[in-house]
């Protein structure tokens, strides 16, 4: 009787802990395989880039499909600057999901005018997320060629994959050997001019030559190779890089018209949405800099960026940018008008469009 009662007292026993043992086998094995897919799937995602919700840009707009970072664009500036260079070039959101960013040679370039509205087409093009623009002029392709192409792809900003890398020099366009060196780097590079009616720009120039060197000769006399006569001088550095189509036709030795696009330096000011909308389309982007971006700053004479979250102030160009023209004799306008009538009739129609200079 006694041996039937311990009997009794210890079969129950027994069985649960040989079910509490199959339960932690069986429990085991499921965090086993959660975390066997948990790996695998996180393997799969590290190297995508993908879409988080709408998040400000560097001037507070929202705009949709971008991660976090600011489009930061100093010389050397990598990705967000902060967190995210100290993480090598990772950069994770609250998912756990990372990003790899790269410097890469630049799939578009703004090559030209100066004086003409490259600062200012820059600065708007900034605003889109998909944009990573360098904010200085590095002038690779004129002065510093000889440094290499690893030494220019150090200089660009850190970049996302579909994202466009750009940079503007505006010499570029009017320097001789500037086209075969980026036709080397890539054929199908993007290049962007804006032009403005040579006259307006040639005084323009002059006028951030005088701000520099107040103690040169008048705009009058160097622009006459003979006053008298009235003999253009076409090779004085303001009048000559309005020569527009002399400098488009070397561009269009090494590319096809349709990677060249030309933006209006005056409809920048009058409508930069419209402008800076048609810039996108040829970049193959969406259009999210539009008008609700912009308003015109009646002092300064051209449009600023609203002011961004945060801020109690506006972002427009610096001081160098509206400067009051120097006065030019009326007469020699008229003559500068006469003489560049023709080269302007000639770029229109390289151009495919009329842009109205008089």
């Amino acid at each position: 009787m006694a041996a039937f009662c311990t009997h009794h007292h210890h079969l129950p026993n027994a069985d649960l802990r040989r079910l509490f043992h199959r339960l932690t086998i069986a429990s085991s094995l499921s965090i086993l395989c959660f975390s066997l897919v948990y790996l695998l799937a996180g393997c799969c995602q590290s190297g995508l880039v993908e879409n988080s919700d709408s998040k400000p840009n560097a001037f507070g707009f929202l705009t949709p499909g971008w991660p976090y970072e600011r489009n930061v664009t100093g010389v050397g500036a990598s990705v967000g600057d902060g967190a995210f260079a100290a993480q090598g070039g990772m950069e994770s959101n609250s998912s756990g999901k990372e990003w790899t960013a790269t410097r890469r040679l630049p799939q578009a370039l703004i090559i030209g005018v100066k004086k003409g509205g490259t600062r200012a087409l820059l600065e708007f093009l900034r605003l889109h997320p998909d944009i990573r623009a360098l904010g200085s002029e590095p002038h690779f392709f004129d002065r510093h060629y000889a440094r290499g192409l690893d030494w220019y792809r150090s200089m660009m900003p850190k970049a996302l994959n579909g994202q466009i890398v750009m940079e503007k020099t505006p010499r570029y366009f009017v320097t001789i050997e500037t086209p075969a060196r980026v036709h080397a780097m890539s054929q199908e590079v993007k290049l962007i001019v804006v032009v403005r009616d040579p006259v307006t720009r040639a005084i323009s120039d002059y006028t951030q030559i005088i701000s520099k060197t107040p103690d040169i000769p008048s705009f009058e006399s160097l622009a006459f190779k003979n006053r008298t006569t009235g003999l253009i001088d076409a090779q004085w550095s303001p009048l000559w890089i309005g020569l527009y189509a002399q400098h488009m036709e070397r561009w269009l030795a090494w590319f096809p018209r349709s990677q060249v696009h030309l933006v209006s330096g005056e409809r920048l000011i009058s409508d930069p949405a419209g402008e800076v909308g048609k810039v996108q389309d040829f970049l193959g982007l969406q259009r999210i800099v539009t008008d609700k971006h912009f308003y015109f700053n009646k002092t300064k004479g051209f449009p600023c960026l609203k002011k961004p979250e945060g801020s109690s102030k506006p972002h427009c160009l610096g001081k160098t940018k509206g400067r009051t023209h120097a006065s030019i004799d009326p007469e020699v306008m008229q003559k500068l008008r006469d003489f560049y009538k023709p080269h302007n009739q000639h770029f229109y129609l390289m151009a495919g469009q009329d842009f109205g200079w008089q």
